[in-house]
């Protein structure tokens, strides 16, 4: 990605929310059962930040069947990627990195 700006942002900044976006910062999307199972957290937990990422733009869910079951995927947006990339760039500068 070329060079972000460094841009604080609280909608990423949370520690769940800011883990979700390191977890999908390279892959184009991941179910929800193993991101869940990546972040070590509650079903309801990461059902909570992925909508407010979602209603921030940051993140694009997807529902899908598969074996008789509807399977959730989440993904960055284009913004998202942008954001979450300008986020940890402002979080480098506050560490002198």
């Amino acid at each position: 990605m070329s060079h972000v700006p460094a841009r604080f942002d609280p909608e990423i900044h949370a520690p769940v929310r800011l883990r979700v976006c390191g977890a999908l910062a390279d892959v184009g999307a991941v179910e929800f059962a193993v991101l869940r199972q990546r972040l070590e957290v509650a079903d309801s937990t990461l059902s909570k930040h992925l909508a407010r990422l979602e209603a921030a733009g940051y993140v694009a869910l997807r529902k899908e069947a598969a074996d008789g079951h509807l399977r959730t995927w989440a993904g960055l947006t284009p913004a998202g990627r942008t954001a979450f990339a300008g986020h940890v760039a402002a979080l480098r500068q506050i560490a002198g990195l």
